[in-house]
């Protein structure tokens, strides 16, 4: 690829240009559980007088989903924000995938059946159980249950990692009652034997990311693959025993159970099983897949490791090529901010802490592992804490801060472009506490206010936006009044967990006016909505002083 050619009349900022995602922060549509409209952030509003502001798509066909009934997420998110084009993401793929059949006529599907065939053995599911569509559908599962039982196999076991977060906190029994009923009719006639065989809430087991904990996965391979853990006679017992024991919990965090007939588990996974995990998404698939992958992996012991026959729905990173085996190819996303700044010889920098670390770097360089440039490249990861969201709302914003101050500061081999990703109104926003999201929201409000100083010093440019929203819509609403839905229960609002289909800001902060910056005719003024958060992209290459890629989408300013 070619470098970037400067541009003719604009030569860039004295100090960096500096790209602040404020993860889950987003323009609500109600007043009642907007978070974000009930906080006191001072320094949006005073941007939003003194900078140039627009509002971008942030979900839907602006970020590659399926349709625009599809919220946005992390990750595709940074995808759109680091490639400046989209690209139809992993639940489209595998729509298109079942669709045209190109999945159960790919040579991993057949391998894997083929498998249990010939080995007479079992055939097992895992992944998120809902209609969330973020990391997986359920109904793609439902697709591969009524294929696999047409191409033959007789006995197949589905381990279910209950949501609750990307849909409503207490709707696990909805997916398992939908489950059920297609498990009744498949298995009708006594000829196959379908069946839920373990579960549990995805932050309790298996889903971890980015090495956060992996005593989340040590704990899910001893309920998925080796049968251990508390017993139930079904999914829905299990799940009603840990309503019944804390009766506010949200799905995401029930406990984790095993299903067993007759004293024994049903779906314990041996020697000659094949395996599916079926979630598209990457970043919590990666750490099970290397354990079912890894001759020498130091995580935990897993032993016995069972010699299966292990396929992803997709794979999860391409250049280290987890996993080995995938039913479905992942977009190919190239030429992305990361890789023409390296070939064109800029410096820059990614920061966040853990829990979005992989989402600066590795999904911001289009689900590609590593730098481009070790020389120009520079990747901080803050350690995230290990405690509830919701007890400490602050996460690591401060820190984060304190580092990305000390580089827009830096006189030696300066950065030209720094990105980075607060996760505050996304992770606790997931937690539905209120009193914790406004914290965590007025937490982000007070370190922008921290960057914007520095910006001004340093003579920058500050491009503050996220890539989705979350924190804005924390309520139930009901879809045809809008009214807000009261649990009846408690009498309270019933808390939303999900991502919102709210826009997000996009603020344009030119303190020495050397930019000359004004919004685009394509931007469509302060109430935007022309354009998605992939125009991001070619915004920041011409705030740096580059001419962004002809098939990029168009920038949200105009400079010189």
């Amino acid at each position: 690829m070619e470098s970037l050619k400067p541009l003719a009349h604009y030569r860039g900022s004295k100090g960096p240009v500096v790209l602040m995602i404020m993860d889950g922060i987003g323009i609500g549509r109600y007043e009642e559980g907007d978070m974000v409209r009930a906080s006191s952030t001072p320094h949006m509003d005073w941007l939003r007088t003194h900078a140039p502001f627009t509002q971008l798509k942030a979900h839907g066909l602006a970020v590659g989903m399926p349709s625009d009934d599809d919220m946005g997420n992390s990750e595709i998110g940074h995808n759109a924000i680091g490639c400046g084009r989209v690209f139809d993401q992993g639940a489209s793929l595998v729509n298109k995938a079942i669709e045209s059949r190109s999945l159960f006529e790919g040579e991993t599907w057949k391998k894997l059946v083929e498998n249990c065939r010939t080995r007479q053995s079992a055939l097992h599911f895992i992944g998120l159980f809902s209609d969330g569509n973020v990391h997986s559908h359920i109904a793609h599962l439902e697709a591969m249950l009524r294929e696999a039982k047409t191409a033959g196999i007789r006995r197949a076991r589905v381990h279910i990692l209950l949501d609750g977060r990307d849909v409503p906190p207490q709707s696990a029994l909805v997916y398992v009652d939908r489950l059920e009923a297609l498990l009744k009719d498949i298995n009708a006639g006594g000829a196959v034997d379908f069946a839920i065989a373990s579960g549990g809430g995805r932050m309790k087991i298996t889903m971890d990311r980015y090495g956060a904990d992996w005593d989340m996965v040590r704990l899910g391979w001893a309920i998925h693959v080796q049968g251990e853990g508390p017993a139930f006679a079904s999914a829905r017992a299990a799940i009603e025993a840990g309503r019944a024991a804390n009766p506010s919990v949200i799905d995401q965090d029930l406990p984790p159970f095993v299903i067993t007939r007759d004293g024994q588990p049903v779906g314990p996974i041996r020697d000659g099983d094949s395996v599916i995990f079926f979630n598209f998404r990457g970043d919590r698939a990666i750490e099970i897949s290397r354990a079912f992958e890894e001759e020498a992996l130091d995580k935990f012991d897993r032993s016995p490791r069972p010699d299966a026959q292990y396929a992803g729905m997709m794979q999860y990173d391409g250049d280290l090529g987890i996993p080995r085996q995938f039913l479905v190819p992942p977009p190919g996303i190239d030429r992305t901010v990361g890789e023409y700044l390296a070939r064109t010889g800029v410096r820059q920098m990614a920061i966040s802490e853990t829990q979005k670390f992989g989402h600066v770097t590795y999904f911001f360089n289009g689900n590609r592992s590593g730098k481009f440039d070790d020389k120009l490249e520079t990747y901080v990861e803050v350690p995230s804490d290990r405690v509830p969201f919701e007890d400490r709302p602050w996460m690591k914003a401060a820190e984060i801060t304190d580092k990305v101050i000390e580089a827009i500061e830096r006189k030696r081999n300066r950065f030209r472009f720094i990105r980075l990703n607060y996760a505050n109104g996304d992770m606790v926003g997931h937690t539905g506490v209120t009193q914790a999201v406004q914290i965590a929201v007025e937490t982000v409000d007070l370190c922008l206010g921290r960057v914007r100083r520095a910006v001004e010093k340093a003579g920058g440019l500050l491009v503050t936006t996220a890539d989705h929203g979350n924190a804005d819509d924390m309520y139930e609403h009901d879809k045809k009044t809008g009214a807000v839905v009261i649990d009846t229960r408690t009498g309270e609002p019933k808390a939303r967990t999900a991502h919102s289909l709210n826009p997000v800001p996009c603020y344009l902060y030119d303190p020495a006016g050397t930019a000359n910056l004004r919004l685009s005719d394509a931007a469509g003024g302060t109430q935007g909505g022309k354009l998605g958060i992939s125009s991001l992209a070619a915004t920041c290459l011409k705030l740096i002083g580059y001419e962004p890629p002809e098939d990029y989408d168009p920038s949200i300013v105009d400079v010189g």
